[in-house]
């Protein structure tokens, strides 16, 4: 098999890309005639090797994010590297767009939907503000671009369909109908959400949590936002004594 990629004139690097194997390997087995029977080696949880089969549901699920899939490898016993990992993924990353199955090339080269309007093209970031709007908040005009979206595209109606469905479980206050949302998000083709739903279900106690509980850490983390402004903009120019008086409120006295 080398020999004959060697004849097809490929580089030991190309060769070791497509193989898997390490290019100083290759060039010293091209050394010989025919290249040693090699079988690979006992695998261990030090080689994404070992993962192969949960790696690959995850990729096929539509989980492809190196520092995801890293972390979730890790909690199921992983003790190698993140550059070993993403070898392994830069390799599927490589097939995938040789057969041409990359999701991206293809939304880029599907027809625009237009301003019913204006005529103009729908830009991804107005699509992306009007997908998660809820059609109460809709403007007229608004309304006729949702409308035109989602007859021109299969991608953003489905994509629509789930984060209203995703607003409705936040704002009811029940977590019971996630389970079944995260499972409908998986199952679609939209990679974004399919990531967004592992990511949940990653963290679904915490998330659970959010969605049922009357507790909230926002007044917390809007004070310490406060209290970091305050800090920058007067970094040089005050003292703490200054910024106790800005940070604490008034003290009233008759």
């Amino acid at each position: 098999m080398l020999h004959a990629l060697r004849h097809e004139g490929l580089s030991y690097s190309e060769i070791a890309r497509r193989t898997g194997y390490e290019r100083r390997s290759v060039a010293n087995w091209l050394k010989f005639k025919a290249p040693p029977d090699r079988r690979r080696a006992a695998l261990n949880p030090t080689s994404p090797w070992y993962f192969e089969a949960f790696l690959a549901q995850c990729w096929k699920d539509g989980n492809r994010c190196g520092r995801h899939l890293f972390h979730d490898v890790k909690q199921r016993g992983y003790t190698g590297s993140f550059s070993n990992l993403e070898r392994l993924l830069g390799a599927w990353r490589r097939a995938e767009r040789e057969r041409g199955d990359d999701v991206s090339s293809m939304a880029l080269n599907s027809e625009p939907v237009r301003d019913p309007d204006t005529g103009h093209a729908i830009s991804p970031i107005v699509a992306a503000a009007l997908c998660i709007k809820p059609r109460g908040l809709l403007t007229p005009r608004q309304a006729r671009k949702v409308d035109a979206l989602k007859q021109g595209s299969e991608a953003f109606a489905e994509m629509r369909r789930l984060a209203m469905r995703f607003n409705g479980i936040l704002r009811g206050k029940r977590s019971a109908p996630l389970d079944a949302w995260i499972d409908d998000a998986i199952e679609s083709d939209l990679i974004p959400i399919m990531r967004f739903a592992r990511v949940l279900r990653r963290d679904i106690d915490a998330v659970n949590n959010a969605i049922e509980l009357p507790w909230s850490n926002g007044q917390a983390e809007g004070q310490i936002n406060r209290l970091k402004t305050l800090k920058r903009a007067m970094y040089g120019r005050a003292g703490p004594e200054l910024l106790r008086a800005r940070m604490l409120p008034p003290l009233h006295t008759k």
